[in-house]
């Protein structure tokens, strides 16, 4: 089964939290501080690395856990990539540079 995008909304209604209250520890300023928060959660936006970090810090879990849809999408891209890669530079050969490409390919790919 695919992962959702992200498990915000959940870890958030795990801890009982408003969507006002998890702004507000974000640091976001203004009136419609939730707004943001909501964007969040239903994937709207993608948030920066340092609100990533600021989730992982409220909610106690890691970022490839809290954007655990995203972080697979991603995982597969990185694998992808490194089988092109690694398929480009075979004619040379330089055997640490392969076998890191071969042990981050199948890293990804299990």
């Amino acid at each position: 089964m695919a992962s959702l995008p992200n498990y915000l909304r959940s870890n958030r209604k795990r801890l009982a939290l408003s969507q006002e209250e998890v702004a507000f520890l974000l640091g976001v300023k203004g009136m419609d501080r939730g707004v943001k928060v909501s964007r969040d959660e239903n994937g709207v936006r993608v948030p920066s690395l340092e609100t990533a970090l600021a989730y992982e810090a409220i909610y106690g879990k890691p970022i490839r856990e809290l954007f655990a849809g995203v972080y697979e999408k991603v995982e597969q891209d990185v694998a992808q990539r490194a089988k092109l890669l690694g398929h480009r530079v075979a004619r040379r050969p330089r055997p640490n540079f392969q076998e890191f490409i071969a042990s981050l390919v199948s890293k990804l790919a299990a």
